[in-house]
């Protein structure tokens, strides 16, 4: 799929076997209120997917994210018809950048959670949690 035909993207930034999360505002106008989320977002104008990570991640956190630290580039096609195609990506964060998060006004509060963690987490974003397991279970065959 092209970069091109997209509406936005997600990325599990991680660290010494955890995770980049949030909880998610408990609010009825926005999807899965409460429930633990990655960085990410929508895409703004011609952005690609990078760009709209590394957007989404400065505006929720605070953090510039460098092209060098995403590792992992995967697009899926829209989870209802109609929808577009969303990026989900893997990279890694330094102990530098968890110490300077600055959490925007997006969620209630953030935390390193442990990989496992999250992807069995109840109150974790569903297809957020197996895509992670998916793409971490195919960089270990």
């Amino acid at each position: 799929m092209a970069e091109q035909d997209f509406g936005g993207a997600k990325i599990a930034l991680l660290h010494q076997g955890q995770v980049l999360v949030y909880r998610r505002d408990c609010r009825d106008d926005i999807p899965w209120p409460g429930q633990w989320d990655l960085p990410g977002g929508g895409r703004e104008g011609a952005e690609t997917p990078l760009q709209c990570v590394q957007r989404e991640t400065y505006e929720e956190f605070g953090l510039t994210l460098a092209a060098a630290q995403v590792h992992e580039r995967r697009c899926y096609p829209g989870r209802r018809p109609g929808e577009p195609a969303t990026w989900f990506m893997l990279g890694t964060l330094s102990a530098r950048q968890i110490a300077a998060v600055r959490f925007g006004d997006e969620g209630q509060y953030w935390r390193m959670m442990a990989i496992e963690e999250f992807i069995h987490h109840p109150q974790g974003i569903a297809h957020l949690r197996q895509r992670l397991a998916t793409l971490l279970a195919a960089r270990t065959r």
